[in-house]
Formats: C-alpha cells, structure tokens, sequence
C-alpha cells in the first residue's frame, strides 16, 4: 500500500511537470510554414512566424482579384448586374467549380459569390477576362497592385492560385492585401454566407471558411488548398475597436489551419489593445539655426495622434524617447528632420515617428537683412 501511494505521488509530481511544459511548446508543434496576426487599422504586427518567406499560396491568391473587382465596383467600372459570358477557356477549369459552360451568362453579381463563397475557378477566370479582356492581363493588374501595396514577396501569374514555380507570397503580404480588400463593404454579405443556390437551386454554393459559422466577430476571408501548398487560409476578424487578420499558410491539414487562425485571433483580442502615444509638448524645445532668418525653429511631431497596439493593462508602462538634432543650418525646409520620437514598451518599439520642423526659414543675405532693417525701422 506504502508503495501504490509513492507510486501515485510521483505520478501526480510529473503529471504537474510534464503537462505545462507541453502546452509552452505548442509554437513548436505548428506544422504550418509560415503564419502572422496583423492588427488592420494599424497594420501593426503582433505575431509572426516566417512571415516573410515566399510561398504557395493556392486560392488564398483570389483575394487579391477581389480587392480589385471591389475597386472596380466602388468606381463604376463595374456593376453587379451586368452580364458576363464564359469562355471555353474559363469553362474548362478545374478544381472547385461551378461548372460553366462556355457561353454561359451570368450576372457579376452570381460570379463573385461563386468566386467568395465556393471559391471557384471559373468564376473567378470568367470575371478576370471579362474586367481586363484576358486572364494574363488581369494578372498584370494584380502584379500592379501588388506592387503599389509594397508587397516586395508576391507575384502572381494565374488568377485562381494553380501551382507554379514563379506564383507565390508570404504571410505578411497576404495579411495587408486581406486588410485593404476589408475596408470594402461590397462582399460582406457573401462572405459571411455559409450556404446559398445558384441557376434556380441547381448548384449549390457552401462556404469554404468554416469559421463563418463560429468564431464571434469574423467579417469573412478566403481559404486555399493545393498540392504545393498545403492548406492555407486568410481571415479577418472584428470586435470593438481591434479589427485583426490572422493568415496560416502551409499546414498540413484543413483542422490545422482554421485552429491556428482561431488561436492567433484569440491572442490578439485577449491580449492586445489599441493606444494612442501621448505628446509631451514641453519636450519640443525650439533648435537653434545658423544663418537664417530666425534664430530658431520650434519642432512639431510629424505623425500625432496616431493608433498603435499594445499589451492590454500596460499603458501606464510606455516610455517615450525624444531626440533632436543640435542645430541646423539655414534654409530650413518645412518638414525637414529635426529628430525622432520613439515610443516603446518593455524595450519593444510600439511607434516610431520623425519630428520635423513646422515652417520653412530661408538663409540670411543682404537683400533679406536690409528688408529686415527697413521693416524695424518703419515699425
């Protein structure tokens, strides 16, 4: 009996041991390659994880099409009514599909929730050809926007994410491209749309992005899947004030990647807080010019009132950093550097922002000093 107890003792002792050590390995055991949780207003970064590094990136791709029929449709280049004929090119695409014939019409409207809610394929060529005239010059449209967005790890070269060599992006380029198409109201409706009908009830359209149905405050996002790609998947969520884009891409299963875009969500609204930096006007003292019109300049912070994220309850532990030039030399541009304001919490930069001089003062010369003297004299 002595023994049954010590036995079960040191059972107990491991059993406290062994089971929080499992759970603070979790990040190891994530399959995925590569994932990242962004805070959209901001575009603030609370967790990466080789958010840089280029992949695959299989349907997921299509956001970036969205984004640009959204525009279209915001500026009047498109209109959801309008009726758009399939080719036998986009009828014979494979994957998900509606299965077009070639000749089919269908308003822009059926094609884009085709597009949104069952990602399908020849939706999604059909709407490209129809927008830019073929696929391969919508592609160039999306290579544009891409490029005017900053992603410096993406290309594309098809517009539904089929697997090729030269077609890929990385979590974080993915994560802006899901944040900007979110601004646009347009396919909210059909994003949060689990199951509808097209042709009268003959085809039926399921959501692919099972956390439409149970994740409290989830705004939409798109999934993709291929063979080099794995399963991966964009989605956007928003509760309060904090809109957050979490993206997992690479994961070895369809579980994996709509947990772990739980748990990052999760993370980032049980955490985090958004924050407005503070402003210690008493700071800016004025910086002495050499030379000029003025004996010195008073600074202004270039970027003032501005959001950021931080830990929630840490606000009374932010420390805030003020540099400055020791001088300058005249002319003085307005706006030109004079320093930098830095924000941080527990050693971490939460917002970085230039101080910059609030006019403009022009160099001494005689003509100048003499309307100087003139004007002290008449004044």
């Amino acid at each position: 009996m002595k023994k049954l107890i010590c036995l079960l003792i040191c059972a107990l002792v491991l059993a406290c041991v062994v089971i929080p050590a499992r759970r603070a390995s979790a990040e190891e055991e994530y399959s995925g390659k590569a994932r990242i949780l962004l805070e959209a207003s901001t575009g603030q970064v609370i967790f990466s994880q080789n958010a840089d590094r280029r992949l695959p990136i299989a349907s997921v791709t299509k956001t970036m099409g969205l984004l640009l029929w959204a525009e279209d449709l915001d500026s009047g280049k498109l209109s959801l009514d309008e009726k758009i004929k399939a080719s036998s090119y986009a009828s014979s695409a494979e994957g998900s599909v509606i299965w077009l014939s070639s000749g089919e019409e269908m308003t822009a409207a059926e094609l884009l929730e085709a597009v949104i809610v069952s990602s399908a394929n020849d939706a999604c060529i059909a709407l490209a050809e129809h927008t830019a005239g073929s696929e391969a010059q919508f592609v160039k449209r999306m290579n544009v926007r891409a490029e005017e967005l900053g992603l410096s790890n993406t290309r594309f070269t098809n517009c539904v994410g089929f697997d090729d060599s030269g077609h890929y992006s990385s979590a974080r380029d993915i994560a802006i491209v899901t944040a900007e198409l979110m601004k646009h109201d347009v396919f909210r409706g059909w994003m949060l749309t689990w199951l509808d009908y097209l042709r009268g009830g003959k085809t039926q359209l399921v959501n692919t992005n099972k956390l439409v149905k149970n994740y409290n405050g989830i705004l939409g996002g798109k999934t993709g899947t291929t063979d080099n790609a794995g399963c991966c998947l964009t989605v956007c969520a928003e509760r309060g004030d904090m809109r957050l884009v979490a993206v997992t891409l690479g994961c070895e299963d369809d579980d994996e990647r709509f947990s772990t875009a739980k748990e990052l969500l999760d993370y980032g609204f049980n955490s985090f807080e958004k924050f407005t930096p503070e402003t210690d006007f008493t700071k800016l003292k004025s910086i002495p010019i050499t030379y000029g019109t003025l004996d010195e300049i008073k600074p202004i912070i270039k970027e003032q009132g501005v959001e950021c994220v931080i830990k929630k309850g840490r606000a009374a532990d932010v420390k805030y950093e003020y540099t400055f030039v020791e001088g300058c030399e005249a002319p003085v541009k307005k706006g030109q550097f004079l320093g930098e304001y830095l924000v941080t919490l527990d050693g971490a930069e939460v917002f970085r922002s230039e101080i910059v001089s609030k006019e403009s003062v022009p160099k001494m010369n005689f003509w100048r000093c003499a309307q100087m003297i003139f004007k002290e004299i008449f004044n």
